[in-house]
């Protein structure tokens, strides 16, 4: 018992072990297949989420059980077989490249080693067992980084109440910092000029370069959600880095469901209005995206593609996302050091904090002419 002096603790801990700092990668998440199946529990975690649709719960439930989950899994499904790669989800298998990336450079650049994972928020690998996990392997400090460049409770604020429901049920938590967002930060901001830059050099320049963020309800801005305005100062930023001006470089929202007013321009009616408007060819990136997702990929480079045509366009072509590019992976190293700041493993000489507090035992007892 811990009372007993011969008492050693759980068998395989020992009370030498240094403990390790991790970094969590958090994304939106991804069904284990391109099935209706699979959408399924997928979408039903994702939409019963009171921070994506705060509806009233028995209202919204009644809706999402009774009519769009016997509908949109099927039709959800087609849209991801179209994106689906041999590797599996894009989402993932960009995440799970970004997150290698970001390990490989954080062991290049930190004298300990810091320990890079990826969570999603909906479906595996899921916050809570990742989390959990990290704790057996004896991590003690823990950097939360939500791949969302733009805060919103409706993705941020939803990453971090995973986080708050696990730490909560373990007995004994980790040290915890979170990174709420990146919108503005300068690796970040050079990282999509240069994905511009790189795709004009490669496919020629299109008449209008349309940033399209997902969207959220108007009324979630209204209750505080600083989404808006950080998105706005993205677009804001990505334009003075590549010298456009507001008329050349727009900004529009994607992806509304429902019928509340959501954050427009909507991003499908502004690639019809240019097709009208005889506009041939438009350039479009999503900067709200980490990495290459359902979203841009089938609802930017196909749909909307489609509604450019229709509308009387000739191209609309897609910029990727960073995903796992040397300037992206780069421009998160730079975030997670920064935030890292006086935890021992990114200090310049990487100690730990067991090691340090042994070796300022060691010099007090030197100076009293004592045997350490």
């Amino acid at each position: 018992m811990p009372g007993n002096p011969d008492y050693t603790g759980p068998a395989g801990r020992s009370h030498d072990n240094a403990p390790q700092v991790g970094v969590l990668l958090v994304n939106l998440g991804t069904p284990e297949a391109p099935t209706a199946a699979a959408v399924r529990p997928y979408l039903a975690q994702f939409l019963g989420d009171p921070r994506v649709i705060d509806y009233p719960r028995l209202a919204w439930k009644a809706i999402l059980y009774g009519v769009i989950l016997r509908v949109r899994p099927k039709r959800s499904a087609h849209a991801y077989a179209r994106i689906w790669t041999p590797e599996g989800s894009p989402l993932r298998v960009y995440s799970e490249a970004l997150a290698a990336g970001l390990q490989e450079a954080l062991t290049a650049r930190l004298a300990a080693p810091v320990r890079v994972v990826l969570a999603m928020r909906y479906g595996k690998p899921d916050v809570g067992g990742t989390i959990a996990a990290l704790q057996r392997d004896g991590v003690r400090r823990l950097l939360v980084l939500p791949l969302y460049p733009q805060y919103s409770a409706t993705s941020t604020g939803s990453v971090f109440d995973a986080v708050a429901d696990t730490i909560k049920r373990l007995r004994w938590p980790p040290e915890l910092r979170q990174i709420n967002d990146y919108h503005a930060e300068g690796g970040y901001i050079a990282a999509l000029a240069d994905s511009v830059r790189r795709h004009w050099a490669a496919h020629g320049r299109g008449e209008k370069l349309l940033m399209s963020f997902h969207g959220i309800p108007e009324r979630y801005v209204r209750e505080g959600d600083p989404y808006f305005d950080q998105s706005q100062a993205t677009a804001r930023l990505l334009r003075e880095a590549l010298g456009l001006s507001e008329a050349e470089a727009p900004l529009s929202y994607q992806s509304r469901v429902g019928r509340e007013r959501w954050l427009h321009p909507y991003t499908d009616e502004t690639v019809k209005a240019f097709g009208a408007q005889g506009i041939k060819r438009i350039d479009v990136i999503s900067p709200g995206f980490a990495v290459d997702c359902l979203e841009t990929l089938e609802e930017i480079a196909m749909q909307n593609a489609e509604f450019f045509r229709d509308a009387g366009g000739e191209t609309l072509s897609y910029i990727p996302c960073l995903n796992a590019t040397p300037a992206h992976v780069d421009a998160l190293a730079n975030l997670v050091s920064r935030h890292g700041q006086g935890w021992p493993e990114f200090s310049p000489e990487g100690t730990s904090t067991t090691g340090s507090a042994r070796n300022a035992v060691g010099d007090v007892i030197s100076e009293a002419g004592g045997d350490a």
